[in-house]
């Protein structure tokens, strides 16, 4: 086994995926264990994650230096990295921030980096470095802005990394996870066969005899998590809630999908009045999540009183919750950083009294795909794009009125039109339009003309935690822009968004 020890970092968990989808298993642990605690486990390596704290903070995590003398190879990612180097005599001060894709330069071979090339493409998040590093200690690894972005102790076996590997814009970072594994000497045994029928007895043994109401909205996470609940009981209700800012077609798109998957009880609740009253004048995004996330639960609430009364006692609620969810919300570590609120996770009103069953939690979005496949389900719903539970709200920036929902709805529509008949859709992970609060002139039949900014966002990534942005053919772009300005009306100009994740997020709230 290896230990990852969560410091709180957006990419913690993922360092434990990469791990097990190399064939070695990985758990986390908080960063509060000492090193007895990891002896009884029986662990072979330990990785100290990532954080949004500085090491030389009043109160900052740190470890077990206990953990030093377990003789066991030991690596530690940016705030892990920080640490080990603050902790065992070396220096950490404040310095000049890194995001997104840097070049690492290697100053000296080391076991962790065999097989990589003299300059690497690594991906960076940090706002401290490493000055000065502890007795025994030799830099391997150095970047334009961070002359100490990899060190290592050969003898001691313990390793720092600026940079994350884990993540997957650092090009050859599963082969250091794959050497540092060859350095712990792991077994290769782990594997996600067999993961659907550990779930689906996990379900079946809370569920029992009981029935679950489960909120469905056409994307992959529910879509995969409602299937595994039906394998394992007939009584799931599914509730499509229409709050009037999802995509155009949606609703039918859904209620033909889980017809053709042979769910016998589906229900529409088309509560747009309700949403669009609570939203109006409503511009910060974090309170846009809020109000949705207090209204879809009113619904349920409602909905739930109404399938009481028509089937009998509901007593839980099936969500398809997956693991970047928590993290972005800080529900997965208490050292973690809220980055935005998701709908699905922070709670249910006490009053309401439903248990949850969310077989996806601890799944990025690449497993929750496999599970699909591994199930049966049709690979085009799988492979859409994901979109995120408050809709068209967190794409459209500042206030949400009906014209700017029917913009974008439009604008969206054709974005993704124009990439399925180029065959990019596919290639992408995730694509849509967003609509900017500020208007620009334009001219149009020879007249002004004065309307919104819509921006195309286009991003590549494997589980949503890291992105780069999505290198379009040129004239796919052009044909897109084309069509929105010339059949959207209320638009002026459109533009394409290449930030990367980080310093962005994929979404704009």
């Amino acid at each position: 086994m290896i230990a990852v020890l969560d410091y709180g970092s957006q990419f913690c968990h993922l360092a434990a995926r990469r791990i097990r989808a190399l064939g070695a298993y990985a758990e986390i642990f908080p960063n509060t264990t000492t090193a007895a605690a990891l002896k009884n486990k029986k662990v072979e390596g330990v990785i100290l994650s990532g954080g949004p704290r500085s090491v030389y903070e009043r109160d900052a995590p740190t470890v077990d230096k206990s953990i030093f003398s377990m003789g066991v190879p030991i690596l530690g990612i940016c705030y892990g990295h920080q640490l080990l180097a603050y902790v065992l005599g070396g220096s950490v001060v404040p310095s000049s921030r890194e995001y997104g894709k840097e070049t690492l330069t290697a100053v000296k071979k080391s076991r962790l980096m065999g097989g990589l090339g003299k300059k690497e493409q690594v991906w960076m998040s940090h706002g401290d470095s490493v000055v000065k590093l502890p007795h025994g200690f030799t830099l391997t690894g150095k970047t334009r802005g961070c002359k100490i972005a990899a060190y290592a102790d050969e003898k001691k076996r313990i390793y720092g990394l600026q940079f994350h590997p884990e993540v997957q814009h650092t090009m050859h970072g599963m082969r250091i996870l794959e050497n540092f594994l060859s350095i712990c000497g792991c077994k290769r045994s782990y594997t996600i066969k067999g993961l659907d029928k550990k779930l689906v007895a996990e379900i079946k043994a809370k569920v029992g005899n009981g029935a679950v109401i489960m909120g469905v909205s056409g994307g992959v996470d529910s879509l995969v998590a409602s299937a595994l609940i039906k394998m394992a009981t007939q009584n799931i209700y599914c509730v499509f809630v229409d709050h009037g800012i999802i995509r155009k077609g949606e609703a039918e798109y859904v209620r033909k999908l889980y017809e053709a998957l042979g769910f016998r009880h589906y229900y529409y609740a088309d509560a747009s009045q309700i949403f669009y009253t609570r939203l109006k004048g409503v511009t910060d995004p974090e309170e846009k999540r809020r109000i949705i996330g207090r209204t879809f639960i009113e619904v349920f609430e409602a909905k739930v009183k109404e399938l009481k009364a028509r089937h009998g006692e509901i007593k839980l609620l099936g969500q398809g919750t997956i693991y970047p969810d928590r993290i972005e919300s800080a529900k997965a570590s208490k050292a973690a950083s809220v980055i935005k609120t998701h709908h699905n996770v922070g709670g249910l009103p006490a009053k309401m009294k439903l248990k949850l069953v969310e077989p996806l939690k601890d799944l990025y979005k690449d497993e929750v795909r496999e599970l699909g496949m591994m199930i049966g389900l049709p690979k085009e719903a799988l492979m859409r794009h994901p979109f995120p539970g408050p809709g068209l709200a967190v794409r459209i920036v500042g206030e949400i009125t009906a014209e700017r929902i029917g913009i974008v709805q439009e604008a969206d529509f054709i974005f993704t039109d124009e990439l399925k008949k180029s065959g990019q859709y596919d290639r992408i992970w995730q694509a849509f339009a967003a609509l900017l609060p500020v208007k620009a002139v334009g001219v149009m039949g020879d007249s002004r003309s004065y309307g919104y900014i819509i921006a195309l966002r286009a991003v590549t990534s494997v589980d949503g935690m890291t992105a780069d942005w999505a290198k379009i053919p040129n004239d796919v772009l052009e044909r897109a822009a084309s069509r929105i300005v010339k059949n959207v009306r209320g638009v002026t100009r459109v533009v394409y968004d290449i930030t990367q994740k980080p310093p962005a997020t994929i979404e704009y709230e």
